[in-house]
């Protein structure tokens, strides 16, 4: 039986296409489970196995993942992909595509230690799949329990995690197998009502990349929250500022309206700390507003496209940042993950060379 193309990396790419497109997650899970099972069963087997047409006996294998499978062995590219591939692409303009081209990296992810549904390393592969070299790892903080947000003693060892993968990463550059690709230690902090920050200054200290965002008390009134946010902005080991309104325009969720703060207060403490203002990409979120963007850009701020990812194929929603900032009128040098991962690391370590 030909095997010249992966199954395993078919059924992946068909689970990253559903995730990029916003599909149940159920049907994302399939194909993922489906992934997992083929890849842990012998080559001899599972060939076997296609040529019987036993496969949809094996446990998380159904009639349509069997397809693909056997499809795949076949040399065959999935009818299943195929139609995803068909139409996967929108047209984008020449200026979106020129931002989206020059990103480096994502600064805001999430993984499975707090509320995103995949694996650090699945995260990372994902990342490197798509041309980054560096991805930052921000799951949340401990005030966010909904999101099982990370104690200090879990980030410590979420950090032993991310050294071991970083070195795998590194010896796969080394022996020519993969491009170079590392990632980034950080954390997706809550700012608290005070405007301090939910977690050890000690710890937040040790981290590459820290996103500071309001979660609670959206609705505190602007004499309230604007404070707090350029307390927030002003704390030494704050990096990015995380979607800043908080609003939700649509999604399972519902929607949200923007919290009220002095917005020209807010981004001139940006500019004046060096902290990158976070232009979100999730489709629920599309925060700032376009016209507080063009503010911030008018307050001469940095910015950070980020999708927010809690899945691996979220990590492609970048454009919906890029096409934001290229309305708006952002300075891709102003794009702080559009810089190498040494002059982001240099930024983000040393606040007093920051403008």
């Amino acid at each position: 039986m030909p095997s010249s193309r992966d199954p395993v990396a078919d059924l992946r790419q068909i689970a990253f296409l559903l995730e990029r497109a916003g599909e149940p997650s159920f049907r994302v899970k399939a194909f993922r489970k489906a992934a997992a099972t083929i890849e842990a069963l012998p080559a001899d087997e599972l060939a076997e196995r296609a040529a019987a047409g036993t496969l949809s006996k094996l446990p998380g294998i159904g009639e349509v993942t069997a397809r693909c499978v056997t499809e795949s062995l076949n040399g065959e590219e999935p009818v299943y992909l195929r139609r995803q591939l068909a139409t996967e692409d929108k047209p984008i303009d020449e200026a979106t595509a020129a931002i989206r081209a020059a990103l480096l990296g994502d600064c805001h992810t999430h993984s499975d230690w707090s509320d995103g549904g995949s694996p650090i390393r699945e995260m990372a592969l994902a990342g490197r799949s798509l041309g980054h070299e560096y991805l930052v790892l921000t799951d949340h903080s401990p005030r966010l329990r909904v999101a099982n947000g990370l104690s200090a003693e879990r980030l410590e060892q979420q950090l032993d995690v991310v050294a071991a993968l970083n070195e795998e990463f590194a010896a796969e550059a080394a022996s020519g197998t993969a491009p170079e690709f590392r990632i980034l230690t950080g954390i997706e902090v809550d700012i608290n009502e005070d405007g301090t920050l939910d977690q050890l200054p000690s710890l937040l200290a040790r981290l590459d990349v820290v996103v500071a965002s309001v979660h609670s008390k959206l609705r505190m009134p602007s004499a309230e929250m604007t404070p707090r946010m350029i307390a927030a902005i002003s704390n030494p080991h704050t990096d990015i500022l995380g979607h800043c309104t908080g609003r939700l325009v649509t999604g399972e969720r519902g929607t949200r309206p923007p919290s009220e703060f002095e917005a020209d207060l807010v981004f001139a403490a940006c500019q004046q700390f060096g902290v990158a203002v976070e232009i979100n990409s999730r489709h629920e979120r599309l925060d700032p507003p376009k016209r507080l963007l063009r503010l911030a850009v008018e307050s001469g701020c940095l910015f950070s496209i980020d999708t927010d990812a809690h899945a691996p194929g979220q990590l492609d929603w970048q454009v919906n940042g890029a096409e934001r900032a290229a309305r708006c009128g952002v300075d891709p040098a102003s794009i702080v993950n559009t810089w190498a991962a040494a002059d982001l690391l240099g930024w983000a370590g040393d606040h007093s060379v920051r403008p």
